[in-house]
């Protein structure tokens, strides 16, 4: 298996350039990787003392946020290396201040591991949630270089776990220490003779959960709200518009939307637009004036959706009604509202656990969505009840931050401690 996977490892990467031929996201996910090396070795010098974060896309990113943070004021004198699988979230996330270097990571060929380890020399190399690559993690232990992963979730269908995944178990025996979200991805590592597994929770729920104190406001969404009942539409596909485009036209004038497509290109914007009969505002057009006149605001730009729930009533949250992935729940429940999603969720954890508490609802059809939406709207009860449930689940499952610095500062400080002794 090692060997087909150095030989498929070391084709893909030969065929990068083809590759970034095939699309516009592919030829990011090329182009960017060009150069990544001289970039360290001008950014790092061998004096530098680093550690090195990497994160398979935006979301990994947002989770491992709390965590940085922590670790980046306990040690300010060390730089801080993110790395990024897709360009989903290097093409966001490049220009982060919680980066001292912000590159692409080369594909996991042996040698391409063997030179980003030695231009890094990171003293603790941070894994989340996903992304094992094989030659990188043996390339650390090589090193004696520890490498943690957190909040993982493992389940019963992964390689890992079957009779052919041993090479990938392998790959995860270089770990030092695994921070898992809940017990049964912690049973499955333990089946398979992995003792060193914490339970911590997910970092999201600190990630949103600060989100809260933070100042939201907006002022060109708080001209539109203009004391109406909001509903926030967010990340939505053209799956989630055949949902919610019929109640929006229908809608009573006392109730206003924001809706921000996960996909912003003129094309997304322009389909979308010629469906609503409401009237409707761009914000690229916010400076024109008279927000509160208009219905609708669609959301073409990024940065602002996270601020944007805290003017919401009620979210509905997008992707699940397709096969693109449910997205963040954590980010509207944070606020105390009630949440609205489509039908496919299986493998999102949080959906499952807040619906079963009654704080989400999932819907199959438009027709659905418009029973639960007018039951949420007029009774004013049931939908802070409802967003109650949502903000105390949020509450409940804050702290994993702290149980993964803990660990991640007496490692730093105890190998700091072995090298001067050495």
């Amino acid at each position: 298996m090692g060997f087909l996977y150095t030989i498929f490892i070391s084709l893909f990467n030969t065929l990068l350039p083809v590759i970034g031929l095939l699309s516009p996201k592919l030829k990011l996910f090329a182009v960017g990787r060009k150069g990544v090396l001289k970039t360290l070795e001008a950014a790092l010098s061998s004096d530098d003392r680093t550690i090195w974060f990497h994160c398979a896309s935006l979301g990994e990113y947002e989770q491992g946020v709390p965590v940085m943070e922590d670790l980046k004021k306990k040690y300010p004198d060390h730089k801080f290396v993110i790395t990024f699988f897709s360009p989903s979230g290097y093409e966001v996330k490049k220009d982060s201040k919680l980066g001292d270097v912000i590159v692409y990571l080369p594909i996991d060929t042996r040698a391409n591991s063997r030179k980003f380890i030695k231009l890094v020399n990171p003293e603790l190399a941070v894994f989340i949630k996903y992304e094992f690559w094989p030659n990188y993690l043996n390339e650390l232990k090589k090193n004696a270089i520890p490498s943690v992963v957190i909040s993982a979730v493992f389940r019963e269908d992964q390689a890992f776990f079957k009779w052919y995944g041993g090479f990938m178990r392998s790959a995860l025996r270089t770990v030092s220490h695994f921070f898992v979200q809940d017990t049964i991805s912690q049973a499955l590592m333990n089946q398979a003779n992995f003792t060193n597994v914490t339970i911590s929770g997910d970092t999201r729920f600190d990630r949103v959960s600060h989100q809260i104190e933070m100042d939201n406001r907006v002022d060109f969404i708080t001209d539109f709200v203009h004391n109406r009942l909001c509903i926030v539409i967010g990340s939505s596909w053209i799956e989630d518009e055949e949902v919610f485009i019929d109640f929006v036209n229908q809608a009573s004038d006392k109730v206003c939307f924001i809706i921000a497509p996960h996909e912003i290109k003129d094309a997304t914007v322009s389909r979308l637009q010629q469906k609503l009969k409401k009237k409707t505002i761009l914000f690229s057009e916010k400076e024109v004036g008279g927000l509160a006149t208009n219905q609708v605001f669609i959301m073409n730009t990024i940065g602002y959706l996270s601020r944007v729930y805290s003017y919401a009533d009620i979210a509905y949250v997008g992707g699940a009604m397709g096969t693109s992935g449910l997205h963040n729940i954590l980010e509207p429940a944070t606020f105390g509202i009630p949440i609205i999603i489509g039908q496919h969720f299986e493998k999102f954890r949080e959906a499952k656990q807040l619906q079963k508490l009654a704080g989400l609802f999932s819907i199959r059809t438009a027709e659905e969505f418009s029973v639960i939406m007018n039951k949420l709207i007029d009774n004013t009860k049931f939908r802070q009840q409802t967003g109650m449930i949502a903000g105390h689940f949020i509450n409940s499952n804050t702290g994993a931050t702290a149980i993964i610095v803990e660990y991640l500062t007496d490692k730093l400080e105890t190998d700091a401690l072995e090298s001067l002794k050495s």
